[in-house]
């Protein structure tokens, strides 16, 4: 239970209100510090899993908190985003992409419940957007142009490629359950959970 990887995990989570303070933090720097708070803990996501598989730490605490803290951090940085830049097409981006975030999670947990979780594993097309994403959240949190570099234009086309990315492998999972999802509703499935 108490290992490195998961221990990482559990930084991430605590790193998000850190990054909050940042990021309103009325100075000069305090962008970059944000974003160096934001690329630390997507780094210790590559880093957790890594350590996991190449260590032998792989646990279920660890399986349940990675992707929780995952979506914490993006949905938090996402949110922020759009409060400092209230324009409706970054509005709608991350709207896209919390909203998929929380269909692929309910996905998962109902094909677990019914046996079926394999068919919804993480994907390739699910790597490359979670890459485009944080890429993105990393520059609009940086905002600065650098090296005459627009830095905030590149993050909102990238952003708009993530976006992209996750419609594409949100179809692709929701195709792969849909002979699940059209079956009948077994009798234990039929409690509500709302």
């Amino acid at each position: 239970m108490y290992n490195l990887p998961n221990l990482l995990t559990v930084l991430r989570i605590v790193l998000i209100p850190v990054f909050v303070v940042f990021f309103y933090l009325p100075v000069g720097w305090s962008r970059e510090a944000a974003t160096v708070v934001f690329v630390l803990a997507a780094a210790t996501d590559w880093l957790d899993g890594y350590l996991a598989r190449r260590m032998q730490l792989v646990s279920a605490l660890g399986a349940f908190l990675d992707p929780v803290a995952d979506k914490l951090m993006v949905a938090t940085a996402l949110v922020l985003l759009v409060q400092a830049d209230p324009r409706i097409s970054l509005a709608v981006a991350a709207a896209v992409i919390i909203g998929r975030e929380i269909a692929i999670s309910a996905l998962r947990e109902w094909m677990a419940e019914i046996g079926s979780r394999t068919k919804v594993a993480v994907s390739e097309i699910g790597k490359f957007k979670t890459a485009a994403q944080m890429a993105a959240i990393t520059l609009l949190i940086y905002r600065d142009d650098l090296w005459s570099i627009p830095i905030y234009t590149v993050g909102l086309v990238l952003m708009f490629v993530a976006v992209v990315l996750t419609l594409w492998s949100m179809t692709m999972y929701l195709r792969a359950a849909w002979p699940s999802l059209r079956g009948p509703l077994l009798p234990a499935d039929t409690s509500d959970e709302s």
